[in-house]
C-alpha cells in the first residue's frame, strides 16, 4: 500500500502564502500524475492544479498566478506553494498521485487524508 502524508495547512488572512507539502511512501516503482484538490464544505472536491513526474503543470483557472505546484521525484513529494490567499480558498486540500507498485502493476490513484486551509478576510 502507498501512502500519502499531507502537510503544510493552517489558518492565514487574506493575502498571506502557505506551502503545502505531500510525501508519499510505501512500495513504489513509479509516480506518475501527482497532483491537488480542495473541498470546501459542502461543495464538491476540485480539481487545484497537476503536476506530471517530467514536470507538465496544469492548474485550476481560479488559482493560475497565484498558485505553483512543484514536485522532488527523488523524494516522491510535491508541493503546492499558495500565494495571495483569498477567503475562497478556504477548503481541506488532498493530495494524490497516481501510482505504480512494481513493473507488472496497474497503475491507481491514492489519496492523502487533507490538510485544513482557511483563509480569513
Amino acid at each position: 500500500q502507498v501512502q500519502l502524508v499531507e502537510s503544510g495547512g493552517g489558518l492565514v488572512q487574506a493575502g498571506g502564502s502557505l506551502r503545502l507539502s505531500c510525501a508519499a511512501s510505501g512500495r513504489i516503482f513509479n509516480i506518475n500524475v501527482m497532483g491537488w484538490y480542495h473541498q470546501a464544505p459542502g461543495k464538491q472536491r476540485e480539481l487545484v492544479a497537476t503536476i506530471t513526474s517530467g514536470g507538465v503543470t496544469s492548474y485550476a483557472d481560479s488559482v493560475k498566478g497565484r498558485f505553483t505546484i512543484s514536485r522532488d521525484n527523488a523524494k516522491n513529494t510535491v508541493y503546492l506553494q499558495m500565494n495571495s490567499l483569498k477567503p475562497e480558498d478556504t477548503a481541506v486540500y488532498y493530495c494524490n498521485a497516481l501510482v505504480q507498485r512494481s513493473w507488472f502493476e496497474s497503475q491507481y490513484t491514492a489519496w492523502g487524508q487533507g490538510t485544513q486551509v482557511t483563509v480569513s478576510s
